[in-house]
C-alpha cells in the first residue's frame, strides 16, 4: 500500500477530516479539512501576548491582527491581516503556519503596508483537500488569494516552502507580483539541482527523501504531540539566538501540526517534488521555472541555515532578469525572521520602500 501522489493540479473542494494516518492511503476516503473550532472562530481584532490561543483553537491566535477566511482557486483559505497600504502577502514555510510571520505582521503595518499573512492548503485554518499539493496550484492558491483581496498585485515574502511558491507565482502570474522576497529557499531549478547533484545538500535535505515514504512520516509528525515538530525546528535553528525556540513557540507549532490531516497535507507538496521529477508534469514544471523573474527580488538567507545550504540557494540570481540583492544574516539558521525579527524586518521594509531596489 502506498502513500497518494497528490500531482493533480485541479483544486477540490473542502471535506471532512480524518485522522493523518490513513490520509496516506490511497483508499482512504478523500477527506480533509480543518478542524470546526477553526473554521467556526469569529474575527479576533484584540491584542494578546504572542502564543495564547482563543476559541478559535490552536490557529486564530489573538494579536494586533484580525482573521477571517477567503474563497480563491476551489477553497477556503484562512488569512491574519494587519494595516493599511499596498499589500504584502506572506507565505510560511515547513513545519509552520501563518503565526511565523507575527513579527512581520506588525512591522509592515507600522510601516505604512497591508500586510496579509495566509494559511497554505492543508495547513493552519485553511480548508484540507484530497489533492492539488502540486506547486502550480499552490501557486494559484496564492494568486487568487491577492485577487480575493481586492488588490491589483502584492509583493510577496515566502519562507521556505512558501518561497519556493513565491518564486513559482513569479513566473505563472508576473502582472499580481509587484515584487518578490524569499527566504531560506532556492530558486525551484537551483532547488532541484541541488538536490539531485550536491551531495551536502542531498544530506541536509535527508528530511525531503524520508517523507516519500508511505505512512510513517504522518505518524512521526504527529507522535508525542508532534514532538518532531520542536525538535525540526531546534536543529534547523542557528546559534545565534539561543532564546528562540522557546517551549512556548514550540507548543504553539506543534498544537497547530496535531490538527487532523495537516501533517499529511503539509507533506504532499514534498512527495510531488520528487515523484515527479520523472514523470511529464514534472519536467514541464521544471521547463516552465525557467522563464526569468522579472520582477525586483530581494533573497535573504540564514549563513548557519542547516536544512538549505548558502551554496544553494546563492546562485538564484541567475534566474532573474531585474534588480537582485541578496542579504546573507551572519549566524542565523533556517528560520532568519524568527531568529533575528529585526533585522529581518528592517531589511525587508527597507527594501520595499526603496525606489532603486538595484542597489
Amino acid at each position: 500500500m502506498t502513500a497518494p501522489d497528490s500531482s493533480a493540479s485541479g483544486p477540490a473542494g473542502p471535506a471532512d477530516p480524518v485522522d493523518p494516518a490513513t490520509a496516506a492511503d490511497s483508499s482512504a476516503p478523500a477527506d480533509v479539512r480543518t478542524a470546526a473550532a477553526d473554521r467556526a472562530a469569529p474575527d479576533v481584532p484584540a491584542a494578546a501576548p504572542a502564543g495564547r490561543t482563543t476559541a478559535g483553537g490552536p490557529v486564530r491566535i489573538d494579536g494586533p491582527w484580525t482573521h477571517r477566511d477567503v474563497a480563491a482557486n476551489g477553497a477556503r483559505f484562512h488569512i491574519a491581516e494587519a494595516g493599511e497600504g499596498p499589500l504584502v502577502l506572506l507565505l510560511h514555510g515547513f513545519p509552520q503556519f501563518w503565526w511565523t510571520w507575527r513579527h512581520q505582521l506588525t512591522a509592515l503595518a507600522d510601516a505604512g503596508f497591508r500586510a496579509v499573512a495566509m494559511d497554505l492548503r492543508g495547513v493552519g485554518g485553511s480548508d484540507r483537500t484530497p489533492r492539488g499539493y502540486d506547486p502550480a496550484n499552490l501557486a494559484l492558491d496564492v494568486t487568487g488569494v491577492i485577487r480575493s483581496l481586492g488588490e491589483p498585485d502584492a509583493a510577496l515574502v515566502g519562507h521556505d516552502l512558501g518561497g519556493y511558491l513565491a518564486w513559482t507565482a513569479a513566473v505563472m502570474r508576473p502582472k499580481l507580483v509587484r515584487r518578490l522576497a524569499v527566504s531560506s529557499m532556492p530558486h525551484p531549478r537551483r532547488w532541484r539541482s541541488s538536490m539531485l547533484s550536491d551531495v551536502a545538500q542531498s544530506r541536509a535535505g535527508s528530511y525531503v527523501w524520508g517523507f516519500q515514504r508511505p505512512w510513517l512520516p504522518e505518524r512521526q509528525l504527529v507522535a508525542d504531540d508532534a514532538a518532531l515538530v520542536g525538535e525540526l525546528i531546534r536543529e534547523w535553528a542557528g546559534p545565534r539566538t539561543p532564546d528562540f525556540p522557546d517551549e512556548e513557540t514550540l507548543g504553539v507549532y506543534r498544537r497547530a501540526m496535531s490538527i487532523p490531516s495537516t501533517a499529511h497535507c503539509s507533506i504532499e507538496p514534498y512527495r510531488w517534488l520528487v515523484r515527479s521529477m520523472a514523470r511529464p508534469d514534472g519536467i514541464q514544471f521544471n521547463r516552465r521555472m525557467k522563464r526569468p523573474i522579472r520582477v525586483p527580488t530581494l533573497h535573504l538567507h540564514g549563513s548557519l541555515d542547516p536544512a538549505v545550504r548558502t551554496r544553494s540557494s546563492a546562485g538564484s540570481g541567475q534566474f532573474v532578469e531585474a534588480p537582485y540583492r541578496w542579504r546573507l544574516f551572519d549566524g542565523v539558521g533556517h528560520f532568519p525572521h524568527e531568529e533575528d525579527p529585526i533585522g529581518f524586518s528592517n531589511e525587508l521594509i527597507n527594501w520595499l520602500k526603496d525606489p532603486e531596489p538595484d542597489r
